[in-house]
């Protein structure tokens, strides 16, 4: 199987002789586990808010950045301001990322975050026109997107289940924004989070949702009756509002 393009994904390589220990200090996950295949992993403010998600593919001399297109210039901003005198250089990487379902091609890997995504492979081959309905299936699994339900400094990662998606490690040591995600760890429990819910009707992806008069998070992706919301858990006791629909959870 090809595989589908995912054109909204771009490829830079990390080459250079510090290029696993520069990393590793600045992202949630640990880059030792590349020796396994895929990373999954984000780049944090200080502050401990989500500034991009990626996977990290490991290869012989270089390790590449897959990360969406949408937040892919800032993030390589931010890695060059930290770069220092670390010998490292970041550059586009000139492959087509492709994704798909099933048995996966030789040369492919397997997506880190959930088995339901499938695999991804790095070429100089593009893949088929999108007919998977990937949407479909975060909804069902309660995976986010970027610059949909993660949102570039406004969103935490363990409220967005960074956790069981495989894209956080806890023993690894310091990566920028680390406090702030430990202390929420340690936390005897979120109050806030991404769940998925039961949705009649449908409403604009933002929308907020209201529960008993007061606001209780915001809407976002939807499909067959279902759909992703941000919550404040506390609030969602019975049936919830986003605009005209009705929300459960």
């Amino acid at each position: 199987m090809i595989g589908e393009t995912a054109s909204d994904r771009r490829l830079f390589e990390v080459s250079g002789k510090d290029r696993e220990s520069f990393l590793q200090g600045l992202v949630t996950n640990d880059v030792g586990k590349l020796d396994n295949g895929l990373v999954y992993a984000a780049l944090l403010t200080p502050q401990g808010k989500y500034l991009a998600d990626f996977f990290l593919v490991p290869g012989d001399d270089r390790i590449m950045i897959d990360i969406h297109a949408a937040v892919a210039d800032n993030a390589m901003r931010r890695l060059s301001m930290y770069r220092l005198r670390a010998d490292v250089v970041i550059a586009p990487a000139d492959l087509h990322v492709t994704r798909g379902l099933g048995h996966p091609p030789a040369g492919a890997f397997a997506d880190p975050r959930h088995p339901a995504l499938g695999w991804r492979m790095y070429s100089a081959r593009a893949g088929s026109a999108p007919t998977i309905d990937w949407d479909a299936i975060r909804v069902a699994h309660c995976i986010p997107e970027t610059g949909i339900e993660l949102v570039a400094e406004s969103s935490y990662i363990l409220e967005n289940g960074f956790e069981k998606l495989n894209g956080v490690d806890f023993r690894k040591g310091c990566y920028v924004g680390q406090e702030v995600t430990a202390r929420m760890k340690h936390k005897t429990e979120l109050r806030k989070g991404l769940a998925t819910v039961s949705i009649e009707g449908a409403a604009p992806v933002g929308t907020e949702i209201t529960a008993g008069g007061k606001p209780a998070g915001t809407l976002f992706t939807q499909s067959a009756g279902r759909a992703l919301a941000w919550l404040r858990f506390d609030r969602m006791g019975g049936p919830a509002e986003a605009g005209s629909a009705r929300i459960t959870l």
